[in-house]
């Protein structure tokens, strides 16, 4: 039986390249060329690729990357794109908590909750972490994002108080309310 996150991004391949989040792409490998001094020797290993368009940019840049995936469809797409470019890049099916590699990358990325924060436990996404690191070869660097579970609880408080403002009554400006401490 699939998990949620193996359904959630099954027939996700052709919508996923037109969602908001994922229009920052060029800005995004930029920071990562930055982070290792432009070395285009860097191998690279692309941890939730999704439809690759971290890889696809990083090998037109004149990286070697290695895009993994868990979702059929999403690594249907990266090939599909790669293809269409005539990119050569190796897109490989595995998930992120079992890795075959090791210490065989000098950088990973995993970007736009590409795994980490999809896992329901920390000892899943632990499996993620102890994985990736398994697969950098020492001194390897590792970049990733994750959701700020704090950034929507914290917006909630000023629609609340936002929403509870009635014509003629006093009106919430400033929000004090303190992330760390509630």
């Amino acid at each position: 039986m699939k998990q949620w996150y193996e359904s959630l991004f099954e027939n996700y391949g052709k919508k996923y390249d037109n969602e908001n989040f994922t229009q920052g792409t060029i800005g995004e490998c930029d920071f990562i060329e930055k982070e290792i001094d432009f070395d285009k020797s860097k191998k690279i290993i692309d941890i939730g690729c999704g439809t690759g368009r971290h890889s696809i940019e990083l090998v037109k840049r004149g990286y070697k990357v290695t895009g993994i995936d868990l979702s059929e469809s999403q690594l249907e797409r990266a090939k599909e794109k790669a293809k269409d470019q005539n990119l050569n890049i190796d897109f490989q099916k595995h998930d992120a908590r079992n890795l075959p590699f090791k210490n065989e990358f000098d950088l990973a990325i995993m970007l736009c909750e590409g795994a980490f924060p999809l896992m329901e436990t920390d000892e899943m996404n632990y499996e993620i972490l102890k994985n990736v690191t398994h697969s950098l070869k020492n001194n390897g660097k590792f970049i990733f994002t994750t959701l700020n579970g704090l950034f929507p609880l914290f917006h909630s408080v000023k629609e609340f108080c936002a929403s509870t403002t009635k014509e003629g009554n006093a009106t919430y400006r400033n929000n004090t309310f303190d992330l760390m401490t509630f």
